[in-house]
């Protein structure tokens, strides 16, 4: 759990440090003077003066901040009576209102470009993903509740191969889980191989309101091929090893891994089991213990390895910002998807939990491999830095993008800000996000207590 934890406040460091640098090579550029960077938060353990700029470095692990020159002078204007903020030579207010356009966006747009610029190294690099098969089991085969899902409709059958969907090709099971993923509502041309023929079905996912996510009622086929045997496990014990095929178990033929997901819900005692190993049949049995908290076989099954192909550097830029762009569209999906009904309670993440998640998805990187673990790693981090662009350009007061607006009126009304127009506006803006603030952290205790 540490680990995870330390893992997850190391990506939304990056992200948030990244969005900070943006902030301060605009201001340089613009001539506002930036009077402290700060690498980390909280009371500074390290820091040197260079110029007109105090950098440091803090023991909080949380990203960064770039305080810039005249940030008070809003409160002190107010507190004055002042009809205008006060023009100083190198502080914020005092630039043009274009000037702090550039440098609100140079925030978000650091993300964005930071983003593009990791995949396009993930690319480039190349990488091996681990994924089963195109072939499907309908979920209606094997739930008890009569519910009729969008597979159903669409007129999938078990054991049926989905080769392409909307003419883009799924040579594995997870390339199919993606597009199923973010396509909740949304129509989708299936090309399907049955019994050696190819037919063309239309699917439309419909919404899982706890997460957000497409769902079509469909589950991937393994095939009960033992990919590996846990040491010291039942399985082990049993003289069951990698490469055995499962064929029966207590007489029920297995098909898929399925079937044995579904034996093993009625908790028998004892398991029959017939297996295949170089083309001879074998059996052993095993006596199973489900007063256990987590009774496993202790195998798991043969995967296929997929690599991605072999993009030149021009083609990795291409591909890399060209998935940051969709990354950015499924986000402002997801915005509008907030008001289609969802459980707000389980579709919206915080901090907490989006910490959480990213440690958790670098952990279980790491844990299959050092390449593995920064993989997942960086994956995670280019899509927290994509939905931070995204949600901080949204036009709300005390984020950049309410910034911008604030900025660009004063470019129509031809006129400086009055500083309690301004206060005002920030209030409000700041009074949003407290609210965001509880919804989430709420939302992330109630999800973590449920872990």
């Amino acid at each position: 759990m540490f680990f995870t934890i330390l893992l997850g406040l190391l990506a939304l460091s990056v992200v948030v440090l990244v969005h900070e640098l943006g902030h301060f090579a605009a201001a340089r550029l613009s001539g506002i003077e930036v009077e402290a960077f700060s690498i980390g938060w909280g009371k500074a353990i390290f820091k040197k003066k260079i110029g007109n700029t105090e950098y440091r470095i803090a023991p909080l692990p949380l990203g960064g901040y770039c305080k810039m020159k005249g940030e008070h002078a809003l409160i002190e204007a107010i507190e004055a009576k002042e009809k205008s903020i006060p023009m100083e030579e190198g502080a914020f207010y005092s630039a043009s209102p274009l000037k702090r356009i550039a440098v609100a966006l140079a925030g978000p747009a650091a993300n964005f470009f930071f983003a593009g610029l990791v995949l396009t190294v993930i690319f480039f690099v190349g990488y091996e993903e681990p994924s089963f098969q195109n072939k499907i089991i309908l979920a209606s085969s094997f739930d008890n509740t009569g519910k009729v899902w969008p597979a159903d409709l669409a007129g999938l059958q078990t054991g049926d191969k989905i080769i392409a969907i909307n003419g883009v090709e799924t040579e594995n099971y997870n390339q199919i889980a993606e597009i199923l993923g973010v396509s909740a509502r949304k129509s989708l041309e299936l090309l399907v191989l049955r019994e050696g023929r190819q037919i063309i079905l239309h699917l439309t996912p419909e919404l899982n309101r706890d997460t957000g996510a497409g769902m079509a009622g469909i589950y991937q086929w393994i095939d009960p091929v033992i990919g590996s045997v846990k040491e010291n496990s039942k399985a082990s014990e049993a003289g069951l090893q990698e490469g055995d095929i499962i064929r029966t178990i207590n007489n029920t033929a297995i098909r898929h891994s399925l079937d044995i997901s579904m034996i093993m819900a009625s908790e028998p005692k004892l398991l029959e089991i017939d297996y295949e190993r170089e083309g001879s049949l074998r059996h052993c049995s095993i006596e199973t213990d489900f007063s256990l908290e987590d009774f496993r076989l202790g195998i798991t099954y043969r995967y296929d390895i997929y690599r991605t192909p072999d993009y030149n550097i021009i083609q990795a830029f291409g591909r890399g910002f060209g998935d940051a762009v969709e990354t950015l569209v499924l986000s402002a999906r997801g915005l509008k998807l907030l008001f289609s009904g969802l459980n707000l309670n389980k579709a919206v993440s915080g901090p907490i939990r989006i910490t959480y998640f990213a440690g958790e998805v670098a952990a279980n990187g790491f844990a299959q491999g050092l390449g593995k673990g920064f993989l997942s790693f960086f994956q995670f981090v280019s899509f927290i830095s994509i939905a931070l662009f995204f949600m901080n350009l949204l036009p709300i007061p005390a984020l950049d993008g309410g910034q911008i607006v604030l900025f660009i009126y004063e470019i129509i009304k031809k006129s400086p800000l009055s500083p309690n127009s301004v206060y005002r506006y920030q209030m409000i803006g700041t009074f949003l996000i407290l609210l965001l603030v509880l919804l989430t952290t709420t939302s992330d205790i109630l999800f973590l207590a449920g872990k």
